[in-house]
């Protein structure tokens, strides 16, 4: 690999999919790390192999092999890390998997950046999970939607809040959010932590566990129920992937001065949906309804989190421009066309039909 290089572990995922594409069609060459384990993500890579040929070289290995990443970060100039464990419900089932993912593969990049000679820039992506429950916040539900009773609340959660885990997941990436942090301070390695909300757009394998929005657009479209765990006025702010990818290049372009901090990354106080916002969008993008059932509340769940995104903003000037109604739209459509095309087309590998085989199977989803 050049100078010009850059490393994406869980490049064939939609976030790593999408910033691939962007630097590639830049010119930028990009090695994906990825051990294909998400159903759909290798529809993913095909695409992208499809478009840009010999540019994009691809590893096939597991965060958790150390000397993998250690081979894959030779010759790279910068890294953004996605490789995760990804899912709340998957860390309760098997928390030390997801300890050994999230948290010691994170240490094993980490490790293989402050020993290699190149000593690339890092981003990675934590969550907004490791704030915890925010049972703090006192809730009413107005139209559809939780809001904080303390209107200086609504501006959105910063990095001032303390970490508080509730989950194997949210200890799991806490862990790591933590450990890159020292690392920039102790080591110097020269890296940032965005803990992101609801990213979402092209490319997104949803199903019931992760990647919500195009899950419940994958559910309408295939006419599959949709199960809401709790009352539906749970709130979110939600950014569109292109956004992001905006954000996470900025963040490397200035990470001399942006290295050794968190920045809390989501749509921010004006880009925010509640569940029942959302099925009301749905319907009239669809022209029906979908089909809803209701269910109890899940270990976890927040009611209400919105990123206060003003850290970052000041810090780079970055501002996301996709509202929600033009985000949901271009995803639903995008999807459209990809349900169509698996509809019509034998070949399980064309590009369009970049989503989770199991999503069009799913009858129930999961907010998170």
């Amino acid at each position: 690999m050049s100078e010009n290089s850059t490393l994406i572990t869980g490049g064939a995922g939609f976030i790593g999919t999408n910033l691939a594409d962007r630097l590639l069609s830049e010119g930028r060459r990009v090695r994906i790390f990825d051990n294909l384990s998400r159903p759909g993500v290798e529809r993913n890579l095909d695409w992208l192999q499809s478009k840009h040929g010999e540019q994009l070289q691809f590893m096939q290995a597991d965060i958790r092999d150390a000397d993998a990443v250690g081979a894959a970060v030779r010759g790279i100039s910068q890294v953004f890390h996605f490789a995760a464990q990804v899912a709340v419900t998957t860390s309760l089932n098997d928390p030390v998997e997801d300890f050994e993912i999230n948290a010691r593969g994170t240490l094993n990049l980490l490790e293989a950046i402050r020993l290699s000679d190149e000593r690339p820039s890092l981003v990675f992506t934590s969550t907004n999970k490791v704030y915890g429950h925010l049972d703090d916040v006192a809730l009413t539900a107005i139209g559809g939607r939780y809001l904080p009773v303390d209107p200086s609340r609504r501006t959105g959660f910063s990095e001032q809040r303390p970490p508080d885990f509730h989950s194997p997941y949210g200890c799991s990436k806490g862990a790591a959010d933590q450990y890159v942090l020292d690392y920039a301070h102790t080591f110097g390695v020269p890296a940032a932590v965005f803990r992101m909300s609801c990213i979402y757009g092209p490319h997104q394998c949803g199903n019931e566990d992760q990647g919500w929005v195009a899950h419940f657009l994958l559910c309408a479209l295939t006419g599959q129920p949709i199960t809401l765990y709790g009352d539906g006025c749970q709130v979110r702010d939600v950014l569109y992937v292109d956004d992001l990818v905006d954000a996470l290049r900025l963040a490397q372009s200035r990470i001399d001065s942006l290295g050794g901090q968190a920045f809390n990354i989501g749509g921010g106080p004006q880009r925010t949906t509640s569940l029942l916002e959302l099925m009301s969008l749905i319907k009239e993008l669809h022209g029906s309804a979908p089909k809803l059932e209701f269910s109890k509340w899940r270990a976890a769940d927040q009611r209400y989190y919105v990123s206060d995104i003003s850290r970052f903003v000041r810090a780079s000037g970055w501002s996301p421009k996709v509202g929600v109604r033009e985000g949901v739209t271009r995803l639903y459509r995008w999807l459209a066309g990809s349900v169509a095309a698996r509809a019509n087309l034998t070949d399980a590998s064309t590009p369009e039909n970049a989503f989770d085989d199991r999503a069009d199977l799913e009858p129930a989803t999961r907010f998170a």
